[in-house]
């Protein structure tokens, strides 16, 4: 059974409202590689990960995969829709098998006048806002070998449960690219990396690729990105 208070946006709602939510929940199972909803689509449910791993992305108008987020049990899924009455800007996938859990929107509609509620909705939308700017910030300044070199300080484990060519994607690199950076860290005995173990042998030289190999030749950067998303 899910524990709301695991999730930030809820954790300070009375325990009233939290049952009620309880009540209405109902779940879905999905096998890695499932849709949960695309780009476009509508919905009149919150969604909720419960099991697993999905990975949110936008895809351009040549139909490449602009990676945005990836996010772990338990975690809500694109909050700020709901309250626009917005299609979903982006498409979330498995990357493992996995558990949703859906909340009818108008039952979280009825919450709106509880002030902790309303104050959970700014904190989770403030933070959204800080992800894009990372996002904006990674795709804008970081070169490929600092993509790779942040995604293995921050987030190492996810060596264990993804596929080099899953992790490429997500970073926006090519595998090829991906597995050359890679072999180059270990030749430089920076990591070891076998059988999705992966091990950091000199932290200060990850950090060093991070904090000089920053900066990539672009004129406007910021419109490049705004078109590669699709938004101009």
């Amino acid at each position: 059974m899910l524990d709301f208070r695991e999730i930030s946006f809820f954790k300070d709602l009375p325990q009233e409202y939290l049952d009620i939510l309880q009540h209405k929940l109902f779940t879905k199972k999905y096998k890695k590689g499932s849709i949960v909803f695309f780009e476009g689509d509508r919905s009149k449910y919150m969604y909720i990960v419960l099991e697993g791993s999905v990975k949110m992305y936008k895809t351009t108008p040549k139909g490449n995969q602009i990676h945005i987020n990836i996010l772990n049990a338990p975690s809500l899924i694109g909050e700020y829709i709901y309250f626009e009455e917005q299609a979903f800007p982006a498409t979330c996938e498995f990357v493992t098998d996995g558990i949703i859990g859906l909340i009818p929107f108008e039952v979280v509609e009825r919450l709106l006048d509880n002030k902790s509620f309303s104050k959970a909705i700014i904190r989770s939308l403030t933070g959204k806002v800080a992800l894009l700017s990372a996002l904006i910030h990674k795709e804008t300044v970081l070169s490929s070998e600092a993509k790779v070199a942040d995604i293995i300080i921050h987030k190492p484990s996810i060596f264990e449960r993804l596929k080099n060519s899953e992790i490429a994607s997500i970073l926006n690199i090519t595998p090829e690219t991906f597995s050359r950076i890679l072999a180059k860290f270990k030749k430089e005995k920076i990591i070891t990396l076998k059988n999705h173990k992966l091990e950091v042998l000199d932290s200060d030289k990850l950090l060093h690729i991070l904090e000089t190999n920053t900066v990539k030749e672009c004129t406007n950067c910021i419109a490049n990105f705004k078109a590669q998303m699709g938004l101009e």
